[in-house]
């Protein structure tokens, strides 16, 4: 299996894909750990991909308001 993320807009936009983890447990934990580098570039939510298969999204990564 080959977990990655996808970068939108808030439009749905893509603007690029994460690097590939190896578990999917892995991929969450690094968008814990850089969802605030990804908000300074510009990403406002991700879509989780198991190979070509979504799993979920899309995931805000703004707070609640």
């Amino acid at each position: 299996m080959s977990w990655s993320w996808t970068f939108e807009k808030a439009d749905g936009t893509v603007t690029g894909r994460s690097e590939h983890f190896d578990s999917r447990g892995d991929a969450e934990s690094w968008v814990g750990e850089n969802f605030g580098d990804l908000l300074d570039q510009g990403v406002d939510q991700v879509r989780l991909f198991d190979a070509e298969s979504e799993i979920y999204g899309p995931m805000s990564l703004h707070p609640d308001t």
